[in-house]
C-alpha cells in the first residue's frame, strides 16, 4: 500500500461538509475514488470542492473543520493499492 496527499491547492477554509447542518462529505476509513468530494475551501465566500483524485480509504484527515489552510498544506491521507 502506498499514501496518498490531498494537499491544499489555494488558501482559505477548509470544511468537512456543505452546511453547518448537514453530515460530512466522507468520515476516516472510507473508501474514496478520484471523484470523492471530501471537503470544501471558502475564500472570500467563493466555495471550491476538495477532490480523493485516487482510488483507496481515506485515513485521516490533516486539518480540523473550519481551519485556515495554505496552499501546498496537506489536508488529509490516502491509502491506495498502488
Amino acid at each position: 500500500m502506498k499514501e496518498y496527499e490531498i494537499c491544499s491547492p489555494l488558501p482559505g477554509i477548509f470544511y468537512r461538509q456543505p452546511a453547518p447542518d448537514v453530515a460530512v462529505y466522507i468520515e476516516e476509513n472510507d473508501v474514496v475514488t478520484p471523484n470523492t468530494v471530501i471537503g470544501l475551501i471558502e475564500v472570500m465566500k467563493q466555495f471550491s470542492e476538495i477532490y480523493a483524485e485516487q482510488d483507496g480509504r481515506l485515513i485521516t484527515f490533516k486539518v480540523s473543520n473550519g481551519e485556515a489552510v495554505e496552499p501546498g498544506q496537506v489536508i488529509a491521507i490516502i491509502k491506495t493499492d498502488r
